[in-house]
């Protein structure tokens, strides 16, 4: 099952209902401003893989990445990143899908 987060509103990570554990992030992204509060609800919301697709996905799994590490001092902040810059969409869909601690739970690709 995939679920589809499409909005191009500034608040479009700050949802009702939390996001899945296992989330595609299709790139480019509107506003790159998004990712701070798209980060932060992914922490929120326990998120345990951002597979990140599309042109320029290796640097916005760069930012993400240095989102959540901030200034080194929580070491709470714990999410896993990857990109797939010339992977097809079934593969890195596949890859989510069997993600090691969720295998069966859906995947939630999104678009900011």
């Amino acid at each position: 099952m995939i679920e589809t987060l499409e909005s191009n509103h500034p608040s479009a990570y700050n949802l009702t209902m939390p996001f899945a554990r296992k989330l595609i992030l299709h790139v480019p992204v509107s506003n790159e401003t998004l990712l701070d509060g798209f980060v932060q609800q992914c922490l929120n919301d326990d998120v345990s893989l951002v597979a990140v697709v599309g042109p320029g996905c290796a640097r916005v799994e760069d930012i993400i990445d240095a989102i959540v590490v901030g200034d080194g001092t929580d070491e709470t902040r714990f999410l896993c990143t990857t990109s797939h810059p010339d992977e097809p969409f079934e593969d890195v869909l596949n890859m989510a899908r069997t993600w090691e601690f969720e295998r069966g739970d859906p995947v939630e690709e999104v678009r900011l």
